[in-house]
């Protein structure tokens, strides 16, 4: 079985509110990007939440997906890996780091990772590393011991050999950090 933590616990400080929650085609981002993840045909789907999140049971609505809180998210995106690792379902044998606000990332972007030989599988769109990356039940552990707000990096770091890199040609999806990077991506729209 496939997991997929999905990131929502961040406060949004640099776009002055929740980007999960801004408008794009008519929905918010989160619901796409849950969207996409469901499309993969990903199995169990954790969202993690912070104090800072807004309420999502709205948004999520009869989604097939689980909430999980991390009353520790300003310590880091480290902690909410953890909680969100705490909620899979013991059967999910490899899970994917999904950050909420990234609707661009499409469903063949997942399945091409699930193809992937390593242990861990990270995309690389026209040469840039980036999300969401899909790390295996074996380094699951190694999780844990992560601090801070450093996601998984020191964990695909520390062995280059177990890290598959997957080639795509397609653009990095775009951080949705600011107003002006959100105004650029609803320009786009649909990517």
């Amino acid at each position: 079985m496939t997991g997929a933590i999905v990131l929502a616990a961040g406060r949004s400080s640099r776009m002055g509110r929740s980007k999960l929650m801004l408008p794009l085609g008519g929905r918010a981002v989160l619901s796409w990007t849950l969207e996409h993840v469901l499309a993969a045909g990903i199995e169990d789907v954790v969202v993690v939440t912070g104090p800072d999140t807004p309420d999502l049971v709205a948004l999520i609505g009869e989604a097939p997906v689980r909430l999980a809180h991390n009353a520790r998210a300003r310590e880091g995106m480290s902690t909410s890996i953890q909680v969100g690792l705490l909620a899979l379902s013991p059967a999910v044998e490899a899970a994917f780091v999904v950050l909420g606000d990234q609707p661009t990332v499409g469903p063949d972007v997942y399945r091409r990772l699930l193809l992937a030989a390593g242990v861990i599988a990270v995309p690389v769109y026209r040469g840039q590393p980036g999300n969401p990356v899909l790390f295996r039940r074996a380094v699951f552990e190694e999780l844990f011991g992560v601090t801070g707000d450093v996601g998984g990096r020191a964990v695909v770091a520390a062995d280059p050999s177990r890290v598959a890199r997957v080639a795509l040609d397609l653009a990095p999806p775009p951080d949705l950090d600011t107003p002006e990077a959100y105004r650029d991506l609803a320009a786009a729209w649909p990517f």
